[in-house]
């Protein structure tokens, strides 16, 4: 079985606070890690399934079940779908700070989720479980990661094929009924093929009204849509760099499908073959590092990306407040070439750092300001650089 990156963090977490919330789409193994935690852990768990009319039942009467079991660790899935229970957790935390009295778990955001509930601030900490990630499988399972994607059914599928099979009923699941859930208005069909249309845009900046007059939808249904699906974890904007420099900067996010295996799924590519042969596997591999980095990035650390109106640009900014640590230029190869614009980027932003990932090349300096390096030897490296 394969360990996750936040097994000791949120082991940690319960031993601090009095609830957690462990946060995902669907089917990325949120079940899964709290069967872990919960092995061999001292005291009583209850659990209970959102989604089963059975659990539903126990809890039409929430604070008298609830205090009934205040000697016991509750564990509640899918909480999204009952955004009443949360007046009732922060009364019943408030009577018994305990720490680890509840496990959360959901399909949603916290920004999402503090949208239909009563704040927890100071009660609960918020941990979000991504897809699979290279150092939870290994670097030799780096072609496999990038191809299948990190959710744990597709990924240990026995085929590519197999895996898009799995991906294409997860995608359908979504738009037929979990993003209407989370209250996307929007018909199946026209969810399913905005994604398709995002696939393309991968690794590009947004263009609101291209979508709009493609689904011929208006462009605040565009925007909203996108939202939700930010919400439900399934694409990830990256926000541009903002500085005084005096630049004239690009002011619209890049959107990314945040697994790999999805954005292939979308593209109608099965096999490193065809990715490697597809004109948007630069940007493919481009969002599965961005993505890689994201997982283990420490939260007082933000993600940029850079692009000026003079042709200055770089994948990924890595800022502390407002110095920048590390400019990061990622390429699908391990000769990797530095082109004017991301010199003129180190001259503009002036970071700590200037790094070039690679998927498996050596470490070297090239160019005397940009040093090279594989993907996964960043990743074990990263505190180092952002020291």
């Amino acid at each position: 079985m394969i360990k996750r990156y936040l097994f000791q963090i949120i082991k940690k977490n319960l031993q601090q606070v009095p609830a957690v919330a462990i946060l995902g789409p669907r089917q990325v193994g949120k079940t899964t890690l709290v069967k872990q935690l919960i092995e061999g852990a001292p005291g009583d768990f209850i659990y209970l399934d959102l989604e089963d009319p059975a659990d539903t039942i126990k809890l039409q009467d929430t604070g008298l079940f609830l205090t009934n079991n205040a000697d016991k660790t509750i564990i509640i899935d899918e909480v999204q779908r009952m955004p009443e229970l949360f007046p009732v957790l922060r009364s019943v935390i408030d009577k018994n700070r305990k720490p680890g009295r509840f496990i959360l778990l959901g399909s949603a955001s916290p920004e999402l989720l503090k949208q239909s509930s009563e704040s927890l601030a100071g009660r609960i900490r918020y941990q979000e479980l991504y897809p699979f990630s290279l150092n939870e499988v290994g670097p030799e399972k780096l072609n496999s990661l990038w191809i299948k994607g990190g959710f744990p059914e597709a990924f240990l599928a026995q085929s590519d094929e197999d895996a898009m099979e799995w991906l294409s009923d997860f995608i359908y699941s979504y738009a037929t009924r979990d993003l209407a859930q989370l209250g996307l208005a929007m018909p199946a069909t026209q969810i399913i093929r905005l994604l398709q249309m995002l696939a393309h845009m991968h690794g590009q900046v947004i263009n609101y009204s291209s979508l709009s007059r493609s689904l011929g939808v208006s462009q605040p249904t565009v925007t909203n849509a996108i939202y939700y699906l930010e919400q439900a974890m399934l694409v990830r904007t990256l926000k541009p760099w903002f500085s005084n420099s005096g630049k004239r900067l690009v002011k619209s996010s890049k959107i990314y499908i945040r697994d790999s295996g999805m954005l292939h799924n979308l593209l109608f590519l099965s096999g490193y073959n065809q990715v490697m042969g597809h004109p948007q596997a630069g940007n493919s591999w481009e969002g599965f590092v961005i993505q890689q980095i994201l997982t283990i990035l420490p939260k007082n650390i933000q993600p940029w990306f850079y692009r000026s109106q003079d042709g200055a640009e770089t994948d990924l900014l890595l800022s502390k407040g407002n110095l920048v640590q590390c400019a990061v230029e990622i390429k699908l190869s391990n000769v990797p070439d530095i082109k004017r614009g991301n010199t003129q980027t180190i001259q503009d932003i002036q970071p700590r750092h200037s790094i070039v990932i690679t998927p498996s090349s050596d470490s070297f300096t090239l160019k005397q300001t940009w040093q090279v390096t594989s993907i996964s030897t960043f990743l074990n490296d990263i505190e180092t650089w952002l020291a």
